[in-house]
């Protein structure tokens, strides 16, 4: 069992950057593909960004592509970030982690075997 817990949310200004963090109790995250979605009121969960277990490999959806990066930390191997920068209102939403064991579909929230309880994101126009 992994218990992810996700942080960094916040109220930000429109260009403005936040980055979330993505912590897992008690277990390293080497072993695990990782992935971050969101979800906007209303709307269905989206993929945003994912990692693969080396690193080597991250996708983005094209709505975050060069203003998001996803990395983990080198040092601590139970950590993954996700830096956002120029925020956009349309950013707004309730933000997920997500580890995935398989080669899966990483965009494919159906891939992902433990999420998050989400941490909020609010970007104000």
């Amino acid at each position: 069992q992994v218990q992810l817990v996700e942080s960094g949310g916040g109220l930000v200004q429109a260009g403005g950057s936040l980055r979330l963090s993505c912590a897992a109790s008690g277990r390293s995250l080497s072993n695990y593909a990782m992935g971050w979605f969101r979800q906007a009121p209303g709307k269905e969960r989206e993929f945003v960004a994912a990692i693969s277990w080396s690193g080597g490999a991250t996708p983005y959806a094209d709505s975050v592509k060069g203003r998001f990066t996803i990395s983990r930390d080198s040092a601590k191997s139970t950590v993954v970030y996700l830096q956002m920068n120029s925020l956009k209102p349309e950013d707004t939403a309730v933000y997920y982690c997500a580890a995935r064991r398989r080669v899966s579909t990483y965009y494919a929230s159906t891939s992902y075997d433990y999420w998050g309880q989400g941490t909020q994101v609010t970007v104000s126009s």
